[in-house]
């Protein structure tokens, strides 16, 4: 094919009259020479941030002692309860799941294991049984879609025991945890080197470290299993930022299919469920193709995603280790830096009463981003964060400059009873257009404005299981 597109060329070049050809050439020449040299340049980085990236691997893989004395924990509580599965004469087998069953465990402060009973379609309340073969274990319930349990093992070390069902086929799951045995099965079929495996540590520790890693409502991020495919996609870690860092949103999601399950777009447009397909990236599960392993990710997410990706990228290779490190915000250098700017600092403080964890977080999250919304009518948000604890509480914190005015639309002049009602509210109404409005000045005093908010949303708070808003600072 490519010698018939240079005979072409040739052809129509013959027959046009060429003033100067050496200059032709030597544009020629020039062009391919900086392509050869920009390809250099290139590959020189991409190398540079390799060997950066194989000195990381070191410090964000834990200990073998470590994960030795994990893996025997692991092995005698299955143990424990296999003995109690066969003594109940319970129709079930046990499998670890996770970041342990495929050997991608990554340095962090604290360590969970799933550990799976498998059960047969025989048993109705999977959950409830679990709790009987757990009988003298200390265990917490975490309510969700199915009820699972977490065991304390360590100090720092924790076992979830998480029910889920025997299926011949994906599409008897009954929950996402279902497909967890084939999960585990398709990564460790795929991952045949210790070079893969490094990168997908490089890309759990990356997303750990920058609060993108959960498929959790409170944080919306990337699961751990979602990481494990994209690596496989795209082969590294570094061909994995490198492509999400200049992905641009438009008209055309990125769409994902490892193993081909769909022949087109369309198709994907057409099976899939809308509500799982609103994900920037949609990653089709190569266990089920019907489900799409990014469903949870938001864009909000994933545009703070796009931007550490560049910034990792930009930064000095002396620089790059930070990105995998877990950084606090430094509260004190924020507020000083808004007393510089000659803007408003605030730190609040929310609680509930939910269980910790999914629920407590999903909860808080949806506060702060509705109060969010409520302090962005009256103030410009220069910066912001939020935290949670993962019990029952989150601090988040705003820089704020003070909106000079605000105008609210009223009704219209006709509708007496409503334009009486918005009279009362406001002070300083005026009439345009056939409508009424209202020109409220801002407090400059952000404190202030959520002890006013706080006295008129008594509801809403209740509503959202807030059951106490505090000013810190």
């Amino acid at each position: 094919m490519k010698n018939k597109k240079s005979t072409k060329k040739k052809k129509t070049t013959s027959k046009k009259k060429i003033p100067n050809k050496k200059t032709k050439s030597k544009k020629k020449t020039k062009g391919k020479s900086l392509k050869k040299e920009s390809a250099k340049k290139t590959s020189k980085k991409d190398k540079e941030i390799k060997e950066t990236l194989n000195k990381i691997i070191d410090e964000i893989t834990p200990e073998e002692k470590l994960i030795n004395n994990h893996e025997k924990e692991i092995k005698n509580f299955i143990n424990k309860i296999e003995k109690r599965i066969k003594k109940l004469n319970i129709n079930a087998e046990v499998f670890l799941g996770g970041s342990f069953a495929k050997n991608t465990v990554v340095k962090k402060e604290k360590y969970d294991a799933d550990i799976f009973i498998r059960f047969s379609k025989e048993y109705k309340n999977i959950s409830k049984i679990t709790k009987k073969i757990l009988k003298g274990i200390k265990k917490q319930k975490v309510h969700g879609s199915r009820d699972y349990y977490r065991v304390r093992a360590r100090k720092n070390f924790i076992i979830e025991v998480v029910p889920v069902l025997m299926i011949n086929s994906p599409e008897e799951a009954e929950n996402v945890t279902d497909l967890s045995y084939e999960h585990v099965n398709y990564i460790n079929k795929k991952i045949k080197t210790k070079e893969i495996l490094d990168e997908i540590k490089l890309a759990k520790s990356f997303c750990e470290a920058n609060k993108y890693y959960g498929a959790e409502s409170y944080i919306n991020g990337f699961s751990g299993y979602a990481l494990e495919l994209l690596i496989i996609h795209y082969g590294s870690f570094l061909e994995f930022i490198k492509d999400m860092a200049k992905l641009k949103q438009g008209n055309q999601k990125l769409i994902i299919d490892i193993e081909k399950k769909y022949k087109n777009k369309n198709e994907i447009a057409f099976d899939l469920n809308q509500s799982k397909i609103q994900s920037p990236i949609i990653l089709i599960d190569p266990t089920y193709k019907k489900r799409n392993s990014l469903a949870a990710l938001s864009y909000e997410t994933f545009e703070n995603f796009k931007k550490t990706c560049k910034d990792f990228l930009e930064a000095q290779n002396k620089e790059k280790i930070k990105y995998f490190k877990k950084h606090k915000t430094n509260l004190k250098k924020v507020k000083k830096q808004s007393k510089k700017q000659d803007l408003n600092f605030i730190l609040l403080e929310a609680k509930t009463n939910k269980q910790s964890g999914d629920i407590a977080g999903t909860k808080l999250s949806k506060f702060y981003k509705h109060l969010r919304e409520e302090i962005s009518k009256y103030f410009e948000i220069y910066n912001k964060g939020f935290n949670y604890d993962m019990k029952h509480s989150s601090k988040f914190f705003f820089v704020l400059k003070p909106k000079k005015e605000i105008i609210f639309m009223g009704p219209p002049v006709g509708d007496k009873e409503n334009v009486k009602k918005f009279k009362k509210q406001h002070e300083n109404v005026l009439q345009k257009r056939g409508r009424f409005y209202a020109l409220e000045k801002v407090t400059n005093n952000p404190q202030e404005f959520i002890k006013n908010w706080k006295k008129s949303n008594k509801r809403k708070l209740k509503e959202m299981s807030i059951k106490k808003l505090k000013v810190l600072e």
